[in-house]
């Protein structure tokens, strides 16, 4: 079934989820917290919003993925569970306090994104600046991962987060090609590489990610990464696709952990700098060990020479 493709509305029969897929319920006093931090300075989070299989782990460990300029997107991605529509005004605010929540959890790395706001003539990168200045500000040592829109590949736009200087500029493709115009409606698969070229061009440590299970090939995964890293990409996640609700694109396909571990071992081959592969990798998965070069291939070739 891997080479078919769906729309929503397809009458495929739905795949009982395998046992490699469970995934641990959300509790402890660090997930209350950071509910209670979230709801106290009225954020959104990507975690809640796109229904995260790993919310309770990483709630659990006071970290969370804060999504800014609402909860409203104006595209919609066959994938997504963020609402669509016309979305409110521009909180601006905002910036502020995402600053203060994440001094308040007391986390090392943050990751920070956004719906898309095609709505506005800046794409929302003026409260992209401003968030990724306030937060660098009130939190000195905290590095900064912010998973961004295409911008619809407006120069002037992506270069306010290069001006802004997080530690890592994410910008998922999502998926290949083939499957680009299904999965991501509005978004074009080249436009974001170009975004990822452009990145790389100024200087920023780029990553980006793709998802499994919704009909692609093996080979045209395999040339997914290769795209990337033809565009200097550094970092990789590759995650299986979860439909979120009977309207959303239907699961084709579970993908065995060991293809993702294939993925993994390919990713290495090509020169990612660093892969997270696997089931429950999402963009944002153990982003914090994604930040400093070299760390992933290093303890890759470790692994590699244990096992001889």
């Amino acid at each position: 079934m891997s080479g078919v493709s769906a729309s929503p509305a397809s009458p495929v029969q739905r795949i009982k989820k395998p046992d490699w897929l469970r995934v641990k319920l959300p509790i402890g006093e660090n997930y209350k917290n950071v509910r209670n931090i979230v709801n106290t300075h009225k954020l959104h989070t990507i975690c809640e919003s796109g229904n995260c299989p790993n919310m309770g782990e990483c709630w659990g460990a006071g970290t969370a993925t804060f999504m800014i300029l609402g909860n409203i997107c104006t595209r919609s991605c066959g994938f997504c569970n963020v609402a669509t529509g016309r979305p409110g005004v521009v909180d601006w605010d905002e910036p502020q306090r995402v600053a203060e929540a994440i001094h308040l959890m007391k986390v090392k790395h943050a990751v920070i994104t956004s719906v898309d706001r095609d709505d506005l003539k800046d794409g929302g990168s003026i409260i992209w600046y401003n968030t990724i200045k306030a937060v660098k500000a009130l939190n000195p040592d905290t590095t900064l991962e912010t998973l961004i829109p295409d911008f619809k590949g407006q120069h002037e736009n992506i270069q306010r987060i290069v001006d802004a200087a997080p530690e890592v500029v994410s910008h998922n493709v999502e998926t290949v090609e083939r499957m680009t115009r299904l999965v991501r409606i509005q978004a074009k698969y080249w436009r974001s590489m170009e975004v990822l070229k452009y990145l790389k061009e100024k200087g920023m440590r780029t990553k980006s990610g793709i998802m499994l299970g919704l009909g692609e090939k093996k080979e045209e995964v395999l040339q997914t990464m290769r795209d990337l890293r033809a565009n200097n990409v550094d970092v990789i996640t590759l995650g299986q696709y979860l439909q979120p609700s009977p309207k959303h694109l239907p699961v084709l396909r579970f993908v065995h952990p060991d293809e993702f571990a294939e993925y993994i071992e390919a990713g290495y081959d090509m020169g990612f700098d660093y892969v997270e592969s696997g089931p429950l990798v999402r963009s944002s998965y153990h982003s914090e060990r994604h930040v400093f070069e070299g760390r992933g291939r290093t303890d890759w070739l470790k692994k590699k020479a244990f096992a001889k």
